[in-house]
């Protein structure tokens, strides 16, 4: 059985391609408002299924944070792949402080799916608050 993640009214709905192994919980000021529990999949990975009324939010332009615009959920985002250019500390892979990431990273919040097997999920805290 496939594992949908679903607004509350069912107006989003995305099809995971499998169970997930891992998670991350952020405190920084967007994500620790939203309480999201974000996975993480590439581009294509991901099955829209349905967005009917889905809206975007997007500070600064590189980060998108997409909610459900009839019962507020929050969906899932796209970013800049910063976990192939920095550690979840904050520190650069690289040693450059400055550097952005060509690729793009789309993330669930699971706490939308129904049914999922939690205690197969390893969900790393991430401390947005301090080093992003």
């Amino acid at each position: 059985m496939p594992l949908i993640a679903s607004c509350h009214c069912g107006a989003t709905r995305i099809e995971l391609p499998a169970q997930p192994t891992h998670a991350g919980s952020c405190n920084c000021s967007y994500c620790a408002r939203t309480g999201a529990v974000w996975t993480y999949y590439k581009p294509g990975e991901l099955k829209f299924l349905s967005q009917e009324g889905e809206t975007e939010y997007a500070p600064g332009g590189l980060n998108q944070h997409h909610f459900c615009s009839r019962c507020g959920m929050q969906t899932w985002g796209s970013s800049p792949d910063w976990a192939s250019m920095y550690n979840t500390d904050g520190t650069p892979k690289n040693g450059d402080p400055t550097a952005v990431p060509t690729e793009r990273s789309f993330a669930v919040n699971l706490n939308l799916v129904d049914d999922l097997d939690w205690s197969a999920i390893t969900i790393e805290a991430m401390d947005g608050r301090n080093n992003w």
